[in-house]
C-alpha cells in the first residue's frame, strides 16, 4: 500500500412628458387704439388671427366675425379681438435610455408635425442625445424613438410656446414584451475561475482541504491551466505536509515499508510518502484529465434518493465527467493511481516492489476512493462551512 493512499484521497481531491395645449394664450390679444395701422398696411407683418366666435360689443350686443379680406369691415378692427402670432423658433430635445438608466446611443429619433414639411430625422449621439430645432409655436408635434432591441417610443402631443426649448425627460425605452429577461454572456474561463477560487477555500472543519468536490450542479469544464492550478493547490497545502508525516509516523510504528527505524527512516517515509502524493495528485488530477479531457473532481449530487446518491458516489472512482459535459470512464484517477504506484518502484525499498504489492496498493486506493465518494455525498458538506449553506 502506497503511502498517500489514505490521506489523499480523505483530503479531497456567483408618460413621457404630458403637456396640455395652451389654448391662444400663445398668441397676445389686443385691442388696437384708432392711431393702430391696418396689419396690411405692415410689411412683413403676419396676417392676424380673427376669433370665430361673436364677441359682444360693449353695450352687451353681439358682433359678426370679422375677416381681413371683406374691404368692407376692414375699417371694422378695432371693434374686435384678434391674435398676433409670435414667430420666434422653439427647440425639443431630449437623452435616450433604457429603463434601468443605461443610455442607448445610436436611435433613431423621428420629429413629425401636421404637415410633411415639419418631418424631421436624426441619430441620437453616443451619449444618447438629441435635439430638434427651427419649431413652430402652436403646433401639434410627436417624436418617436426606435432602437434596435427595443420597443419603439412615441410621445404624447407636444406643444411648444414660441422660443420655448423642451427638454424631455421620460424617455426610456422598454424591452419587447416578448423578451422576460436578459441572459449576460460570460466567458467559460472566467466562470471556472471563479469556481475554482470557491473550491479552494473549502476545507472539513475549516482546516483539511476539500478542494476536488463541487457542489456547482452547472459547473463549467476546468481547463488546462485550471486543472493544474488545483494540483498545485492540492500538494502544496500545509496540511497535505502535515499529513503526509502523520501518515509516515504511522507507517514507521508499522515499520512499513522496509526502510527500518530511527530518524533517517522516519525521513525516507516521509519523502516517499510526498512523492507518491505529487505523482498521485499530478497524474489523476492534472496531467490525465489534460490528455484525456476529463474532469478531476467530485459532482456532488446531494438530490435523489439514498440509493442514487450511494450509487453515484461509489462508481464516482470509475465514472467521471467529460470535459464535454458526457459521463466517460475514469481514466484519469483509474491510470493515475497506477502510475503513482509504478513509479515508487523507483524508490522503495526492493522488499516492497513488484507487480502484486503494485495491484494491491491500487486496490486498496480504489475502495478508499469509493469511501471518500460516499463521505463527500453524505458527511464532508456538512463539515465544510464554506459549503453547507451554499445554494
Amino acid at each position: 500500500m502506497r503511502f498517500c493512499t489514505f490521506f489523499i484521497s480523505f483530503v479531497p481531491l456567483i408618460g413621457a412628458l404630458s403637456l396640455v395645449p395652451i389654448p391662444a394664450t400663445v398668441a397676445q390679444v389686443r385691442q388696437p387704439g384708432p392711431t393702430m395701422a391696418p396689419a396690411d398696411d405692415l410689411p412683413g407683418a403676419p396676417e392676424p388671427h380673427y376669433l370665430a366666435p361673436s364677441v359682444e360689443s360693449v353695450d352687451g350686443q353681439p358682433l359678426a366675425a370679422q375677416s381681413p379680406n371683406n374691404p368692407d369691415e376692414a375699417g371694422q378692427h378695432d371693434k374686435s379681438w384678434h391674435l398676433t402670432s409670435d414667430s420666434t423658433p422653439a427647440s425639443i430635445g431630449g437623452t435616450v435610455i433604457d429603463v434601468n438608466g443605461n443610455i442607448v446611443s445610436g436611435a433613431v429619433v423621428v420629429l413629425e408635425g401636421a404637415g410633411n414639411s415639419d418631418r424631421q430625422t436624426m441619430v441620437a449621439s453616443e451619449t444618447g442625445a438629441f435635439q430638434f430645432g427651427s419649431l413652430k409655436g402652436g403646433v401639434a408635434y410627436h417624436i418617436t424613438i426606435e432602437a434596435n432591441g427595443f420597443e419603439n417610443w412615441r410621445s404624447p402631443p407636444l406643444i411648444l410656446n414660441p422660443g420655448q426649448f423642451l427638454q424631455l425627460h421620460d424617455i426610456k425605452l422598454k424591452l419587447p414584451g416578448s423578451v422576460a429577461s436578459v441572459v449576460v454572456f460570460a466567458n467559460p474561463e472566467e466562470i471556472a475561475t471563479q469556481q475554482v477560487i470557491v473550491e479552494e477555500h473549502q476545507r472539513v472543519f475549516g482546516v483539511l482541504p476539500n478542494f476536488y468536490v463541487t457542489y456547482d450542479p452547472e459547473a463549467v469544464p476546468l481547463t488546462t491551466k485550471l486543472k493544474f492550478r488545483l494540483a498545485i493547490k492540492a500538494d502544496t497545502d500545509l496540511v497535505t505536509f502535515a499529513g503526509v508525516a502523520f501518515v509516515a509516523a504511522i507507517y514507521q510504528a508499522g515499520d512499513v515499508p522496509d526502510y527500518g527505524q530511527g530518524w533517517d527512516a522516519f525521513g525516507k517515509r516521509v519523502a516517499a510518502g510526498y512523492a507518491d502524493t505529487t505523482t498521485d495528485i499530478f497524474f489523476g488530477g492534472a496531467i490525465l484529465p489534460w490528455i484525456l479531457h476529463q474532469d478531476p473532481r467530485y459532482f456532488y449530487q446531494g438530490t435523489g434518493t439514498t440509493r442514487s446518491r450511494a450509487r453515484h458516489a461509489i462508481l464516482s472512482p470509475f465514472i467521471c465527467k467529460g470535459d464535454n459535459g458526457k459521463l466517460l470512464t475514469n481514466y484519469s484517477s483509474l491510470g493515475g493511481d497506477l502510475a503513482s504506484g509504478a513509479i515508487s518502484n523507483l524508490y522503495y525499498p526492493q522488499s516492497n516492489r513488484g507487480a502484486a504489492l503494485l495491484f494491491e496498493g491500487f486496490l486498496v486506493t480504489t475502495g478508499v476512493r469509493m469511501a471518500n465518494g460516499l463521505a463527500q455525498e453524505f458527511i464532508l458538506r456538512k463539515l465544510t462551512p464554506s459549503a453547507k449553506n451554499r445554494k
